[in-house]
């Protein structure tokens, strides 16, 4: 799979977008690619970029071969310039310094391009900056502005740009990026289905608490699938412990849910006996949250789930 490929499966919809921008000559001079963290904006700013100095053209498509192509994907054309965070923001000093620059033709072609990594940790006075030359850009000169948060991006920088939202990926995919971050297959897939944010879903995988309150419902689980007591006291002596406040407590519910759901298909899959008694479990979980926010406490929900498993 090449890169054109492998961006059009990851964003469809923007991947369209943008070539088609190209093909009909209708770029803007500034972008601001909207989505979570690993939805691939980064890698579709750099492959659109290629479009402006490839030397190869290939059906309008970067060569990815090419001398440009090559050193736009290093990060070492001298025309490409992208800024980071410099510690916890993008300071002042940072923009007056890319306004220097770009006031100079570029090194190689008329063309300047600078990509915004993490804009919403602009600072003020740097966002400020950034909206003056904004207003009046240079000729031959492109801005894409990458953010998490579109909110806190200052409404007159946003009406300066074209906005491209970035789609959350899809379980599958988000699987997959997580497996190549050496996330285990299994924890990979429960994360994918608990969260469409890939990072959140890192974020997450790195919290030492996950892993035992993972393994703390999946206890509890086995417990309710052989119709044991113990699943009364364990809800007692180790769930309430571990899911303390109501954002752990709601996603104990999901973790659960999400097991349930699997043992269920696997008994459908197989054609197996006991099909009804997943669907009844699962009845209980998703409604457990909606008691969550009626203020019913967690252990009493718990409870009452376990009670109504082991003695229908």
């Amino acid at each position: 799979m090449n890169e054109a490929q492998r961006l059009q499966t990851i964003q469809p919809i923007v991947f369209r977008q943008l070539q088609n921008s190209f093909e009909h000559g209708r770029m803007a001079h500034a972008y601001l690619f909207e989505g979570d963290q690993g939805t691939g904006k980064a890698e579709l700013a750099l492959w659109f970029v290629k479009h402006l100095f490839c030397l190869a053209l290939q059906e309008n498509m970067p060569c990815e071969k090419c001398n440009n192509c090559l050193r736009i994907a290093s990060q070492d054309h001298p025309d490409v310039v992208e800024i980071h965070p410099d510690g916890q923001s993008i300071k002042v000093d940072q923009i007056r310094a890319l306004q220097s620059e770009l006031t100079k033709s570029g090194f190689e072609s008329a063309k300047k391009v600078v990509i915004i990594h993490q804009a919403e940790k602009m600072n003020t006075n740097s966002a400020n900056s950034l909206l003056k030359f904004l207003e009046e850009p240079p000729a031959n000169f492109m801005i894409i502005l990458e953010t998490q948060s579109l909110g806190k991006i200052l409404p007159t920088i946003r009406s300066r740009c074209q906005i491209i939202h970035f789609q959350a990926l899809s379980t599958k995919r988000l699987q997959s990026r997580l497996e190549a971050e050496q996330i285990p297959a299994k924890t990979a897939e429960l994360l994918a289905n608990l969260t469409n944010s890939y990072g959140k879903a890192v974020e997450i995988s790195k919290d030492e608490w996950f892993n035992e309150a993972r393994d703390a419902v999946i206890q509890w689980f086995n417990y309710l699938e052989k119709n044991d007591p113990q699943a009364f006291i364990y809800v007692q002596k180790k769930l309430v412990k571990t899911f303390k406040d109501k954002t752990q407590q709601q996603f104990a519910f999901e973790i659960l849910a999400y097991f349930v759901k699997e043992k269920r298909n696997q008994v459908m899959r197989q054609k197996q006996s006991g099909l009804e008694n997943y669907n009844r479990l699962l009845e209980e979980v998703l409604s457990a949250n909606q008691k969550l926010e009626a203020n019913v406490s967690f252990q009493n929900i718990a409870e009452q789930i376990t009670l109504h498993i082991i003695f229908p």
